[in-house]
């Protein structure tokens, strides 16, 4: 029983306790923005996927009281937040038509550290990451500013070069990062899109 506790213990899982961070996918992110500084203080946050809430707490760690987050995912989130950390329960697909009412103005980054439900298929995995990746980049087609940011992770499959096309022609820079943090058997990795194209 023990064993099958700890299984998916490791470094960064210990570290995330110890510095009381609600999983350890915080340093995905962490990693992510030593190298390209995504977030600046006083920016507005859209997180999809949020739950547990690790991304909340680090993107309002840097954005500090003079910034808004907001948070979006299917699972509760438990854990206690800043005052400037807004979390809506609810489907993306469902809310996706009100995103920028949920948002608010002036969102500069757009996170999302989605992921389906796995079936055990890598095709049908793959195809759904897909899905909710291109779903994340809509949103931040519709509400992102110009030189915004764009953060997603995605399985990498048969559509994987066509959604970093997709990237390519919005942003004008798309960078493909994997940390160091992600777990080694795992198949993700983020797609990067810096400085956002006016529409």
């Amino acid at each position: 029983m023990k064993r099958t506790k700890n299984r998916w213990s490791d470094y960064y899982t210990r570290k995330a306790q110890k510095e009381n961070y609600a999983a350890r996918s915080v340093y995905k992110l962490a990693e992510i923005q030593k190298k390209y500084r995504i977030i600046c203080k006083a920016d507005r946050v859209l997180d999809l996927g949020c739950s547990p809430g690790s991304w909340l707490q680090y993107a309002a760690q840097l954005t500090g009281p003079g910034g808004r987050v907001t948070g979006i995912d299917l699972k509760p989130v438990k854990i206690q937040l800043p005052e400037h950390v807004t979390v809506i329960a609810g489907d993306i697909y469902d809310l996706q038509p009100k995103m920028a009412e949920i948002a608010g103005e002036n969102v500069a980054v757009v996170l999302s550290d989605m992921a389906p439900a796995t079936t055990g298929s890598k095709i049908t995995d793959t195809a759904r990451s897909f899905e909710l990746c291109r779903t994340a980049l809509s949103v931040a087609e519709q509400i992102l500013v110009p030189g915004g940011r764009f953060v997603t992770k995605i399985f990498q499959g048969d559509d994987f070069k066509a959604f970093c096309d997709q990237v390519k022609k919005s942003y004008q820079r798309m960078v493909i990062f994997k940390p160091q943090s992600s777990r080694k058997g795992s198949r993700e990795i983020f797609v990067i899109g810096l400085e956002k194209k006016p529409n």
